[in-house]
């Protein structure tokens, strides 16, 4: 399966894993998580953007919160719809962007977000597309967190991530993201491994 197909399934998808399906389940502990990194880091004037938003619930979190300086990337054609009626507020008041992430992130400037973040999306970016990692660490200008399957021992030794089927659906390219961030410059500062996920905050200084 090529980049291409991968972002086609995630665009035309219905069902499980639709934007239908997380906004009928709302914030979770996935959510809290990001929530507790940018208290911790940030203020909540940060400008915040969210890799693979669908349909906002963990950006609604966050406006619940007190955050709202909220941006979002999208690729499904009823993310946004489904936010519309979910998350009116957030809707409103966020800056929201329906396309790929490798389409928007060239066109952002550098460090224009205080904070980027995904949740179980940066395991779906193919590895014809890797490049856009590192435009993720040009421009994040603080915070970088991560909610992703990291497999059970990462990215292998070899220099393709090592992959698994959902369902024999769609794929999960489990990657080590301590290596791969780091490697990229950014440092580490926070990391909390759980029974499907591994949360990590990177920095962009030590500071």
């Amino acid at each position: 399966m090529n980049s291409n197909e991968v972002r086609r399934q995630w665009a035309e998808r219905t069902g499980a894993y639709s934007p239908e399906y997380y906004a009928y389940y709302g914030p979770d502990k996935r959510s809290e998580a990001v929530r507790s990194r940018l208290e911790r880091f940030v203020d909540r004037d940060a400008a915040v953007l969210e890799l693979g938003c669908s349909s906002g619930r963990h950006l609604a979190h966050l406006h619940d919160n007190g955050f709202e300086n909220l941006h979002g990337i999208d690729v499904n054609d009823d993310a946004f719809d489904v936010m519309d009626e979910t998350y009116p507020d957030l809707a409103a008041d966020g800056t929201f962007y329906h396309d790929t992430i490798e389409a928007v992130v060239g066109d952002f400037e550098d460090g224009q977000f205080d904070v980027v973040y995904s949740v179980e999306t940066l395991q779906h970016i193919h590895p014809d597309a890797e490049w856009v990692l590192e435009e993720l660490t040009r421009i994040t200008d603080d915070l970088l967190v991560t909610v992703e399957n990291e497999g059970e021992s990462g990215q292998s030794e070899s220099a393709e991530p090592d992959v698994s089927y959902v369902n024999d659906d769609f794929p999960l390219y489990h990657r080590d993201w301590n290596r791969v961030f780091t490697e990229l410059g950014l440092h580490e500062v926070d990391a909390e491994s759980g029974k499907r996920d591994t949360v990590r905050a990177f920095r962009t200084s030590q500071e």
